[in-house]
């Protein structure tokens, strides 16, 4: 027999719904950062831009694993767990990345207002924190591809 005729029948649980959650997170992380750094967006957009991307992690990850999936394949139960790990790689760190985004963007755009010396640090610890979801993405991307 083939290892997909020995697959449990709720293994495409998890690609299911880590695929989407991947998706979910990222959007969640996405909108704090958004909904945070938003309220100095009279002084700089870029804190709201970075949040924005942070999402379309997620959205490619989602793709990628929504490609795999189709009522007539049989996945695995080891498929199914590595598309649970690259939503959660790439979910979780779209979380972390968009709460520093925002907290960063609202205390910067605040201080830059007073001071605008302030910019260039604000901007490399802004990109610092985009890091963290770029980093999962990476991590869910490589995860999908061993899947």
């Amino acid at each position: 027999m083939a290892d997909s005729e020995l697959a449990p029948k709720f293994a495409p649980f998890f690609s299911f719904r880590w695929g989407h959650a991947a998706d979910s997170f990222t959007a969640a992380g996405a909108a704090y950062g958004t909904a945070k750094s938003g309220i100095g967006i009279a002084g700089s957009l870029i804190p709201v831009v970075m949040s924005g991307i942070i999402a379309v992690y997620g959205l490619v990850v989602a793709v990628l694993i929504s490609q795999a999936l189709s009522p007539t394949n049989n996945l695995s139960l080891y498929t199914s767990f590595m598309h649970l790990a690259a939503g959660l790689s790439v979910g979780l760190t779209g979380i972390a990345a968009g709460y520093t985004i925002g907290i960063v963007g609202d205390a910067g755009v605040r201080a830059y207002m007073q001071q605008s010396r302030v910019y260039v640090g604000m901007i490399l610890i802004l990109i610092f924190g985009e890091v963290l979801g770029l980093y999962g993405l990476i991590v869910g991307l490589i995860l999908n591809s061993k899947s």
